[in-house]
């Protein structure tokens, strides 16, 4: 007959630790701040950008000083879409590794979806709070 293979099967002991999913859901809470806050103060600050200079889009790298009015709303925007970089960089990596140590992997992915779709919520907030700061200005200013 067949000879008894050599390390055969055995059961895994069932003291075995879990593990943490701590991983998994700090890049999740992280890729949601990433996805709302920055989305939030770039809309807040691109209305008023757009209120005050309606004609915005007009603007060149040539003549920056048309931002001078609004600077601290461009401030504000540019903060929030750097601070909102790095949060979201910051979810991708501990998504990642969520992900590779089977620590929070369904938390992990969510967190690398919502993280990516970050940069595109913001920019959406961004262009639509800008166009409806732009209506505003130019009603207020036409009227």
């Amino acid at each position: 007959g067949y000879a008894t293979p050599a390390g055969a099967y055995q059961v895994p002991d069932a003291a075995t630790p879990s593990t943490s999913g701590l991983f998994g859901t700090l890049a999740l809470v992280l890729a949601l701040v990433a996805a709302v806050v920055p989305a939030i103060v770039v809309s807040i600050s691109a209305f008023e950008i757009g209120r005050f200079l309606p004609n915005g889009a007009s603007v060149t790298a040539d003549d920056l000083r048309v931002l001078t009015p609004v600077r601290d709303q461009v401030l504000w925007a540019e903060l929030s879409f750097w601070i909102g970089t790095l949060v979201g960089i910051a979810a991708i990596v501990l998504g990642i590794v969520a992900i590779a140590k089977k620590r929070g992997r369904g938390a992990g992915i969510a967190a690398l979806v919502v993280a990516v779709l970050a940069s595109v919520i913001f920019f959406i907030a961004l262009v639509v709070a800008l166009t409806a700061g732009a209506a505003t200005g130019l009603s207020t200013y036409t009227a």
